[in-house]
């Protein structure tokens, strides 16, 4: 094998390093990312359960900035086009450390816990408990 052939393969094996460092880096950071959120959708009806609605209310405010952001972007992460440059897959998860059915059904099932746990809040803010 000539130096030329190998000086190619090793700028190949590089490249292939690199976006494999570079995907890594976008679904830890997208994974820690949607576990804050996640918590603060868990939070909220907690806070509401303790009575502390200003909190409540701020970490609800937190989720409808990211929700906006989402809205602006098609309803997708703005790191999920970021990660399919660096990567032909597109299950799921691609993007993202969660297992594939949470990564498919992630909006609705947070959606409707961002709606119930707003719900039950309201609901113990109005009914002064």
């Amino acid at each position: 094998m000539s130096g030329a052939e190998m000086d190619n393969r090793e700028r190949l094996q590089r490249s292939k390093d690199s976006k494999r460092v570079a995907l890594l880096t976008i679904k830890t950071l997208h994974t820690v990312i949607w576990a804050f959120f996640a918590g603060c959708i868990v939070a909220i009806p907690i806070l509401g359960w303790a009575g502390k609605y200003l909190q409540a209310a701020v970490v609800s405010g937190i989720v409808m900035l990211e929700v906006s952001i989402l809205m602006l972007n098609g309803w997708r992460c703005p790191l999920t086009p970021m990660a399919a440059r660096y990567t032909d897959d597109r299950r799921d998860n691609f993007d993202i450390y969660l297992p594939r059915w949470l990564a498919r059904h992630n909006k609705v099932i947070f959606g409707t816990l961002y709606v119930a746990g707003m719900l039950v809040t309201v609901a113990l803010w109005i009914g002064g408990v």
